[in-house]
């Protein structure tokens, strides 16, 4: 009897330690606990979209990375641009632009024009 409950102790222990294994390996590549798309990603693959997009708006402040999957991107990444304007760059995997969002100017007629690259 002691030899099985040692037994069912040890199974437990063991599944538990795959589970905690397996949501540490989720947050390191910053995926949320239930796979969340948008959940904000830190680490190399946050550091080459925050660079490859500072690049793509000319620089300013990189925000925040979440993972993305609208419009074909990977990544999806806030910017702060030089003149204080915040868009998103819309990145795909290897973190070339697929679109930038939220930065419209008035072109020559007088109209809204939404910038894409």
């Amino acid at each position: 009897m002691k030899k099985r409950l040692i037994m069912i102790v040890t199974g437990i222990a063991a599944v538990a330690a795959l589970v905690l294994g397996g949501v540490a390996i989720a947050g390191s590549q910053g995926v949320g606990p239930l796979g969340d798309d948008e959940a904000s990603l830190s680490g190399p693959a946050a550091d080459r979209a925050k660079a490859a997009a500072l690049e793509i708006t000319g620089g300013g402040s990189a925000n925040e990375v979440e993972r993305d999957s609208e419009q074909g991107a990977t990544y999806e990444v806030e910017v702060t641009k030089p003149n204080g304007k915040t868009v998103e760059v819309y990145l795909d995997a290897s973190y070339n632009l697929v679109s930038v969002d939220g930065d419209s100017e008035e072109n020559e007629s007088g109209e809204s024009e939404e910038h894409e690259r």
